[in-house]
C-alpha cells in the first residue's frame, strides 16, 4: 500500500496569519515532517525558526527536509507542554510567532506500527512519544468501565460510549485486546446497525478518545497555550490548528480569557477586578479549509485555525 504524502494543513492561511518578519523568531511546536516549518523558514533572512516535536522520527525526517536552511532552523526533541523550558534552554526569551498543528500527521497515521489508524491492523499503541509509559493497550485493557465510558463520551463525543465500554470490558475478560482491528471489531459489535451505516467510520470517535487519553492531549494543550501566549512579543501571533470540537473549544476559551476576562458586574463604569487584556483574536471565527484544499487533502476536512495576537 502506497503511503499518503504529507500535506501541511491550511499552509497558506497559517503563514499569512503569522505575518512573518524575516528577522523574527518563530516556533513550530508540532514540527511533524516539516511542511509548515519549511514555509516559515523560506520567509526568514536573519531570523530563526525553532521546530519542536515529541516524535523522534519526525525530528529526524524534518531535519533532512530543513537542512538547506542551515542555522536559520534549530530542531528540538521535546513536548510542547515544556515550551517555556525549551525556549529558556535555547536562550530565547520572547518570540514573534508560534504555530501548533494538533493533528496526527499523515506519516504517523500511515505507519502501521504506530497504531493510530482504525483502517489497518497494528499493535495498540498511539503514543506520540514512543518512550512514554502509557499506551493504547494499557488504556483499553487496564482502565475500568466507568473511565472508558467517560473518555469515549467526553473526548470522542461518542453517543454509544456506555455500550462500547461494556463490550470492551466483556471481551478483555476472555482475552486481551491487542490490535487496532480487534478493537474495531469490539466497537462495531456494540453499536446498532443504523450507526454502522453512517458515513463516518464507527471506530473514529473512540480511537480519537483513546489517543487523547494516551497522550494527555488536553492537559498538555492547556499548559502549552498559557505559556506560549506569555512568551509572545507584543504584536507576536499564535496560530493553532485543531481537528475536533474539544480542542477548538479549549483554544477559543484560552484566547478569550486573555481577551475578555474581566469578571466585574456589567453595570460598573470601570473595571475593578484588575483584568488587563493581553491578546486579541485576529479573526472572530475559525478559518477552515477551502474547497480546493478539501479536494486535494481530505484529511483537512475537520481542521479549524484560530489566530490571536499579543497586545
Amino acid at each position: 500500500m502506497e503511503k499518503a504524502a504529507h500535506v501541511p494543513v491550511l499552509l497558506h492561511e497559517c503563514v499569512e496569519g503569522l505575518k512573518i518578519d524575516p528577522a523574527g523568531i518563530y516556533v513550530d511546536g508540532t514540527l511533524g515532517r516539516g511542511g509548515h516549518s519549511e514555509a516559515i523558514a523560506e520567509r526568514l533572512t536573519t531570523g530563526l525558526l525553532l521546530g519542536i516535536d515529541r516524535d523522534e522520527t519526525a525530528v529526524a525526517q524534518a531535519g533532512e527536509r530543513l537542512r538547506p536552511f542551515g542555522s536559520r532552523v534549530r530542531l528540538v526533541h521535546g513536548n510542547f507542554r515544556d515550551i517555556g523550558t525549551i525556549l529558556d534552554g535555547q536562550g530565547i526569551d520572547r518570540v514573534d510567532g508560534m504555530l501548533f498543528d494538533l493533528g496526527v500527521s499523515s506519516p504517523q497515521l500511515d505507519d502501521a506500527g504506530r497504531g493510530f489508524s482504525y483502517m489497518t491492523d497494528a499493535p495498540l499503541d498511539m503514543r506520540m512519544d514512543r518512550a512514554a509509559a502509557l499506551s493504547a493497550f494499557d488504556v483499553v485493557n487496564g482502565w475500568d468501565e466507568a473511565e472508558l465510558r467517560r473518555i469515549f463520551f467526553e473526548y470522542g463525543e461518542e453517543r454509544y460510549s456506555a455500550r462500547i465500554a461494556a463490550a470492551i470490558v466483556k471481551r478483555r475478560t476472555e482475552r486481551k485486546i491487542g490490535t487496532t482491528l480487534e478493537l474495531v471489531d469490539v466497537i462495531k459489535s456494540a453499536m446498532p446497525a443504523a450507526a454502522l451505516r453512517e458515513k463516518q467510520h464507527p471506530a473514529k470517535r473512540c480511537f480519537q478518545a483513546i489517543r487523547i487519553a494516551v497522550n494527555d492531549e488536553l492537559g498538555v494543550l492547556r499548559e502549552m497555550l498559557d505559556t506560549a501566549m506569555d512568551r509572545l512579543k507584543p504584536g507576536g501571533r499564535i496560530a493553532v490548528i485543531s481537528f475536533h470540537s474539544l480542542e477548538d473549544r479549549l483554544v477559543k476559551t484560552a484566547i478569550r480569557a486573555r481577551e475578555n476576562g474581566c469578571t466585574c458586574p456589567p453595570g460598573l463604569p470601570v473595571c475593578v477586578c484588575g483584568f488587563r487584556q493581553t491578546m486579541r483574536s485576529v479573526t472572530r471565527k475559525p478559518i477552515t479549509p477551502t474547497q480546493r484544499e478539501l479536494e486535494e487533502n481530505p484529511r483537512s476536512r475537520s481542521a479549524k485555525l484560530r489566530i490571536a495576537e499579543r497586545i
